[in-house]
């Protein structure tokens, strides 16, 4: 069983932390909907889309700027800690800074564990079918591209809308394509051609396919040594298949990351998105302790405003270090691991520094 005061911490700082959760959760809201109306507003749409989109993107939003949320809420906790006396009261038996503080960070982990197990998947579900109505809109209504056991896929449609093209390779490399194959349909999905490439040239939408083969009805037609395709995707828009890994649960991303191996293409975007979100405990409960440092050192000040501001002030620099060397990560300088961890690691040894003078205040 929980000692009293245990439970009644766990509580407040539960409380706080959804507070300030609700009200990014309407902010989020009211500068999302602006977004998806101006998108909607020269489309042929029910009035209700945008608020349907908007709703299905905050959770998204909401992961992204957790450590933010706690960190915030981690101020508002001691804030009404100080205006109630109650710091001096748990002072009085034996509760000291410490104790508090490790109380508030046992909570964070947890949460945070269940936040990359239950929340995340939940997000990025919802983020799939924001994408996919989003989609059904936009001007690439026609043309689709995955990646998966079987190599790259590719669907599209010429300009006149009779022919459709199904895009196969195996391995997808800087600009090219390696043991490429492309059929081509009628608007009724009956064979015209297959065409069968040793490599293509993707730089630009006018690919420039070598050693061709082009088959009808199953019997080699004709042979080229050099054929121009032109396609709706060039090497710049393959390489942002999926730029918003959001969408993708920890299960679904795993796979991925398998099948861009597979194809031979860079996975770094993917296990650096992975070992973000496996980061996530650790980072809330860091967040947590920094929040703590920082009430119990500024206890002095007495505006919520200006805790407040330095609260942002310290998120900002936190997410600049983070931004920076993942920017490491993705150009492949450092290692994946060190890109998301390092921070961790900054952060941790800052904690570790404050911990040991906690009890001073």
């Amino acid at each position: 069983m929980l000692k009293q005061y245990e439970n009644y911490l766990t509580k407040l700082f539960l409380k706080n932390i959804s507070v300030i959760l609700v009200v990014f959760i309407f902010l989020s809201f009211f500068l999302n909907i602006f977004e998806e109306i101006k998108y909607f507003e020269n489309k042929e749409n029910e009035l209700y889309y945008p608020i349907i989109l908007t709703i299905l993107n905050i959770p998204s939003i909401i992961f992204e700027i957790l450590p933010f949320i706690f960190l915030l809420g981690v101020m508002f906790f001691f804030i009404s800690l100080y205006e109630n006396d109650e710091i001096e009261l748990l002072r009085s038996n034996g509760i000291n800074n410490t104790k508090i503080t490790m109380i508030i960070s046992i909570v964070s982990l947890i949460t945070g564990i269940v936040i990359i197990i239950v929340y995340y998947s939940f997000s990025a579900n919802l983020k799939s079918l924001y994408l996919n109505i989003k989609y059904k809109y936009s001007d690439a209504g026609d043309h689709l591209a995955v990646v998966n056991e079987g190599g790259l896929w590719i669907k599209e449609m010429n300009k006149e809308g009779n022919k459709i093209f199904i895009v196969n390779a195996q391995l997808y490399k800087v600009d090219s394509l390696e043991e490429l194959k492309i059929i081509e349909l009628d608007k009724n999905y009956k064979l015209i051609n297959t065409i069968v490439s040793e490599e293509a040239n993707i730089k630009t939408k006018n690919w420039v396919l070598k050693n061709v083969k082009i088959y009808e009805d199953k019997k080699k037609l004709r042979e080229f040594k050099d054929y121009r395709y032109l396609s709706s995707f060039n090497s710049e828009i393959i390489s942002n298949l999926y730029s918003n890994l959001n969408s993708l649960n920890i299960l679904q991303l795993i796979k991925l990351k398998d099948n861009y191996k597979s194809i031979g293409y860079s996975a770094t975007e993917v296990k650096l998105h992975l070992n973000k979100i496996y980061s996530i405990p650790f980072y809330l409960t860091l967040t947590t302790i920094i929040g703590a440092l920082l009430m119990f050192k500024l206890d002095f000040i007495k505006s919520k405003f200006f805790l407040i501001v330095i609260g942002v002030l310290v998120s900002v620099m936190f997410y600049y270090i983070n931004y920076f060397l993942i920017l490491f990560g993705k150009n492949e300088t450092l290692p994946v691991e060190a890109a998301v961890w390092l921070p961790q690691l900054l952060i941790f040894l800052i904690c570790l520094l404050g911990l040991t003078k906690i009890n001073e205040t």
